[in-house]
Order: structure tokens, then sequence, then C-alpha cells
């Protein structure tokens, strides 16, 4: 990796450890690689960071023969001491949650906030990955037959492929990591390309780790490099679990490609989340939900809010009110903490965000607040854009769509919150999803088996964001998957049942008998 010093960035990466002789590939303190260059440019300012060598088929080769060798080692080690490893690489978080942080902002885009939000989260998996340690519990049941005892256990599953996109470069990685090393498995992480160092600086944190407790490299891996990389993991019958987050698009390809093998998926895929807003919703936190969760990390989150379904009678005054709200927005750089709205990943992003824009003008919409691509001075990245507000409707192709950008979509329904959440949910996304009311029934109905169809489903919050604490997830083509808390855990592992036998005596099935 050919490092160029860019915006004080080379403090960030001296402080993660970062040098210039380290590539894209990594068994654990090993970094190695191949294969052609990849560019780290920042959408900040559109300046290279770094160039990475991709993971070639035989490096990658490599990569999943250390991992398989880690694998004997690491399902051995009693799992409360597989926690404790995961508690000092939480700790080793804390002590680096700035700078890495940091180079969350800076690679990827959202403010310096979220980006320590981001690594915030990773701490917290940490935290309930240790506890989880101690509860890896199965069941215990009677047996219809004398002398028996019947229970079920869990045991390690293996390699854990991980493909993370650009948008959480870190904590979603995390998510997966912290509860698969826990449950005994070892990991191999493909992140997006678009994100490289981001983890390359996670990969050493662990590999540190790891080292320091005189524990085998492969118990977390890194492959850098673009699609073709996935592709060798999920085609890979060495690798029993893959985990993917990105486009609908994506995980199809990723999910056919693992049942052909009979391989497991966890698929966390597209979101196209809507707020609804009824007559007896706070207009103050409407505003602020509908807000946060539309321009948040520049509308580039899997949980944005992407349609506020809005009743008639209230409909005027809450778009007035978020009409004035954005024209009090700060885009720029998201370093400078006084701004609300950094760049988007790339110049194909902002290109993506002006199709969406033409379309709904074409198909009969009206944009409340126009958008645009933001040029000159602190915009030289070209990746800079307006946040944009589109009055549609909800049969628009668009409007089906998700586009990963701060486009948000007013849709009006008239009567009962029935038929809100009969709009909401006509959309092949399933992910996150809220209501905005201080209607119990209202409530209630919205999260009841007729309410909405999402994973989420929140009451007077908005869409993005989750609590490490539940499971995170969506359904319909979001894919399905479960990750972070709750029982997400049992994924990550094989199920077992085991009978026991303590008589002298063998009972066999419909009184079957042999004399001998």
């Amino acid at each position: 990796m050919d490092t160029v010093i860019s915006f004080g960035i080379e403090n960030v990466l001296k402080k993660l450890n970062i040098e210039p002789h380290n590539s894209g590939t990594s068994t654990g303190s090993n970094f190695f690689g191949n294969g052609n260059e990849i560019l780290s440019n920042s959408p900040v300012d559109g300046n290279l960071i770094a160039k990475v060598n991709t993971t070639t088929r035989e490096d990658y080769d490599k990569v999943v023969d250390t991992a398989s060798l880690a694998f004997k080692k690491w399902k051995t080690v009693p799992a409360p001491q597989r926690g404790e490893i995961v508690r000092q690489f939480g700790n080793r978080l804390r002590e680096l949650k700035e700078p890495l942080g940091k180079l969350v902002s800076y690679e990827m885009g959202k403010s310096y906030q979220e980006g320590l939000g981001e690594v915030q989260e990773m701490i917290d998996i940490c935290d309930f990955a240790v506890g989880l340690s101690r509860q890896l519990h199965g069941l215990t049941m009677h047996s219809e037959r004398p002398g028996h005892r019947m229970y079920e256990q869990y045991h390690p599953l293996g390699i854990v492929g991980i493909i993370s996109a650009f948008n959480f470069p870190v904590a979603v990685w995390a998510w997966n990591t912290a509860l698969a090393w826990v449950c005994g498995d070892v990991c191999i992480w493909k992140p997006s390309e678009k994100t490289p160092l981001c983890a390359i600086a996670c990969q050493k944190i662990a590999a540190d780790v790891f080292k320091e407790n005189n524990l085998p490299e492969g118990i977390s891996c890194l492959v850098n490099g673009d699609y073709s990389v996935g592709a060798y993991l999920s085609n890979d019958k060495r690798i029993p679990l893959v985990s993917a987050t990105g486009s609908i698009r994506m995980g199809k390809i990723v999910a056919q490609a693992v049942a052909s093998r009979l391989g497991k998926s966890l698929l966390e895929l597209g979101g196209n989340n809507a707020i609804i807003v009824t007559p007896d919703a706070d207009i103050k936190m409407t505003i602020i939900g509908a807000i946060f969760g539309a321009v948040g990390t520049a509308g580039q989150r899997c949980t944005s809010t992407r349609r506020l379904i809005i009743h008639e009678k209230i409909y005027d005054q809450i778009k007035n009110a978020l009409k004035d709200a954005y024209s009090q927005l700060k885009i720029g750089n998201p370093l400078d903490e006084s701004n609300h709205v950094g760049p988007l990943i790339d110049t194909e992003a902002v290109e993506n965000y002006k199709r969406a824009l033409l379309q709904v003008v074409e198909e009969g919409g009206n944009l409340l607040v126009e958008g645009g691509e933001l040029t000159g001075a602190g915009f030289e990245s070209g990746c800079y854009v307006k946040p944009a507000i589109a009055e549609a409707e909800p049969t628009f192709e668009i409007v089906q769509h998700e586009t990963f950008a701060p486009i948000l979509y007013l849709l009006k329904y008239k009567g009962p919150v029935e038929n809100a959440i009969e709009i909401q949910n006509n959309v092949v996304q399933g992910l996150s999803s809220a209501i905005m009311t201080n209607n119990l029934r209202e409530a209630e109905r919205f999260l009841s088996a007729e309410g909405s169809d999402c994973g989420i489903a929140n009451v007077n919050i908005g869409t993005s964001g989750a609590e490490i604490g539940g499971a995170f997830g969506g359904e319909k083509e979001t894919g399905g998957g479960r990750e972070s808390g709750s029982d997400a855990w049992k994924v990550y592992m094989r199920r077992q049942t085991n009978t026991i036998n303590y008589t002298t005596e063998l009972p066999l099935a419909q009184g079957i008998k042999f004399d001998l």
C-alpha cells in the first residue's frame, strides 16, 4: 500500500499503525497482496489517501488455508476465554476511537460524530459478545424413553465470510465478527473496495490483540478487492456461512451462489424505509426524526428515511416545516462538526442521485426542495449534493426503489392508519419503519401482525439507527437476516441434538427387537 499524505491524515494513519509497506490481504499480522491496485480517494476533498493491492485467487486460497488451521485451535478455546479476547479487542477500540472514527469520516464521508458513533457501535457489540460468551446455552428436554436424557447444544460453525458495504465500513464487520469469534468461528472479511483503509486499520488492531495472546493467525483475515473477491467467498464450499451487506442485486447473486452449494447466508440488503405521520403525531418530534433519517450520512444508510407518509389533515403543516428546516442545513466537510451533511461516496453516487430527481419529475412529482450538485470552493471532490424533497405518489416507479442519496419523498394518505400501513408495505424492501403518533390504538395496530411488515418497527422515533441489544435485519427483499443482539448469535453456530442412554438396555423404535 502506498500512502499519499493528505488532509493531515498522516497522523491518523500513524496512530492506527498503517504503514506504506502494508497491502490489502491479511492473515493476521501478515499483509500481502499480488493483485491490481485499488485507489482510496476521500469524497471529502477528492484527494488520494492510499493505493491498496487486491487479492488474487492464489492469495485468497492462502488466506483460507490459514483460517482453516486457526479454526482447529480457536474452536477448542473455552467460550469465556474467547470472550476475554473480544474484551481486549473492545478496549483497544476504546483507545483508538478518535483516530479510527476520523479515518471512517475521511474515507467514507460521514460526519466525524457519526464516525465516532460507528466505532462506539463496535465497542458496544464487543461488550455484548463478552457477556454472550458465558451464555451460549442450549436446551434440555425429557426423553420418552426411560433412562435416557436429551439436550441440544451449539458448536462453532467454521469460517465465516463477511462482505460489507462502504456506508458502515467498520461497524457491520464488528457486528458479525465479535459474535462469530465468541462462538468459536474464524472470519474472512471482504470490505467494500471504496473503503479499504478502514478495513486494514481494523484488521491490524485485531491482529495485534491475537498476537499478544499467542493465538494463531487466521482467526481474523482480510481480503481486499472488487466483486470477484466476494465471489470467491460465495462459491467456496470451505465457507459454511457468508454474511453479506449491500444492495438487493448483490444479495441475490450471493444468495444463489451460496444456496447452490447448500451453504448458509445471512443477508442485510436494501431498505426503502418510511415514517407514517398521523394526525395525532408530535410535529416537532416528527420533523427531527424525518430530517435526521433522510439526510444523516447523506442518505447513505440502509435505514435512511426515504418516504414520509403523511395524513392529509397535517400534510401542509409538515411540508412547510420540513421546507423551513431544510433551508437551515449546512453542507460541507464532514470533519467540521458545524456541518450537517457531508458528501456522497463518489461521483457515481452523485449521478444516481441526479437521475432519481429527473425521474421523479418525469413521473409527475414536484420538487418541494430542489436538489442539485454543489461545486466550487469546498466541494472540489465532486461528491457533494443538496438534500432534496419531492412530492410524489406511492405508485411512482422511482419511489419503489432505493436511491442511496438524501432524497425524501412526501406521500399523502387519507382515512385510517391502515391506509398508510398499506402504502408503507407496498414495496419489495422490508427493513425499517416508523410511525409518529400519540394514539395508542394506531401504535399498536402498526406493531401488530396486520401492521408493518418490516424487521424493524418503531413508534415515535425515526427509521435510522439501531441498538446493539436487538436483532437487526429485515424481511422480503431485504434478505431476512439478523445481526447484532438478541439470539442472532445462533446463525454463527451449528446446532446438535444429543441423546444419552444411561441404562443397560437399548429400546428400539416401534417396539422392534433383535434376538441377540
